[in-house]
């Protein structure tokens, strides 16, 4: 007998949450805000607005339904399960951190804050969970299946992010290593490059970090959308010498192709969507491929 759905609500800790963990009453946080020229008001307000967003979508999970909750910090110590409906209650960037740990299961996003966020991903209400959630679990749901980008390195490591991976120094020192291509078409040799890091990037990810380097450069790259299977890379602030090139500082990758870097530095870390907690460290030697992932992130539309 198959499980009734289960409907798995992601959260993040609020700023005001995050402030009274910090400071231990309302008072002082307020205290502390204003020497700062902000009001405390302000942020509870939000606070509050996420939470009645929560209920609001809690009390819509049809009574037959399993239900939990998890918090972002808690993500890769959760287990989902193949009957999940996955709703995101926060910012566009609380889906993309939630991604990286399905497994095909749909995922609703509801804007806890309008007019603050984007609403790439959270494009719903927390009123129209209702409809959504039992929508969501049927055979007939429309989803978009946005690429993902996947790094592996050649000791078996592996990371996926929805927007991008990035691959450098911890810090702001100079990354070195070989950048190749492979694939139909890609060149023979590797070139040798000194720089801030490599981005590698989805269609998603093109509304973000991707977009800013490309528009800083002018570039006349055509970038990818959300569910293109292709992957758009940009090398940062590549340093031409003696014993290093800028011939390769930009390219897309077609399905099947994908970059691959050679860590010449001591320390090199890769890590998706912004979270460098959850990071692949490297070290002197290792490689690491880039491409697009096999598993799609499946937003309810």
């Amino acid at each position: 007998m198959s499980l009734a759905p289960r409907a798995v609500l992601v959260h993040r800790t609020t700023e005001y949450e995050e402030l009274l963990a910090r400071h231990g009453t309302h008072g002082q946080a307020a205290f502390f805000l204003s020497a700062r020229g902000r009001s405390v008001e302000a942020v509870r307000e939000r606070h509050e607005r996420v939470h009645r967003a929560l209920a609001e979508v809690a009390g819509a999970v049809p009574l037959s339904w399993r239900q939990t909750r998890v918090e972002r910090a808690d993500l890769d110590r959760f287990l989902f399960g193949p009957e999940d409906v996955v709703v995101v209650v926060g910012q566009d960037g609380l889906v993309a951190n939630a991604a990286k740990y399905l497994t095909g299961q749909p995922v609703i996003g509801i804007d806890a804050d309008p007019g603050r966020n984007a609403g790439v991903l959270v494009r719903h209400r927390a009123a129209q969970a209702r409809r959504l959630l039992p929508y969501a679990a049927g055979d007939g749901a429309t989803v978009d299946e946005l690429t993902m980008v996947e790094a592996v390195t050649d000791d078996a490591q592996r990371l996926l992010a929805l927007n991008e991976i990035y691959v450098g120094p911890p810090g702001h020192q100079t990354a070195r290593y070989t950048l190749g291509l492979d694939g139909a078409d890609a060149p023979p040799e590797p070139e040798p490059q000194a720089s801030s890091g490599v981005l590698v990037g989805t269609g998603t990810g093109a509304t973000g970090w991707l977009r800013s380097l490309w528009e800083q450069r002018s570039s006349a790259l055509p970038l990818p959308t959300p569910a293109d299977a292709r992957l758009a890379w940009f090398v940062r602030e590549a340093w031409p010498s003696p014993t290093t090139g800028t011939t390769r500082v930009e390219g897309l990758l077609d399905a099947g192709q994908g970059l691959r870097l050679t860590v010449e530095s001591d320390r090199l870390v890769a890590f998706g969507d912004g979270v460098e907690s959850d990071a692949l460290h490297l070290t002197w030697g290792q490689t690491i491929r880039l491409t697009a992932a096999g598993p799609r992130l499946r937003l309810v539309g």
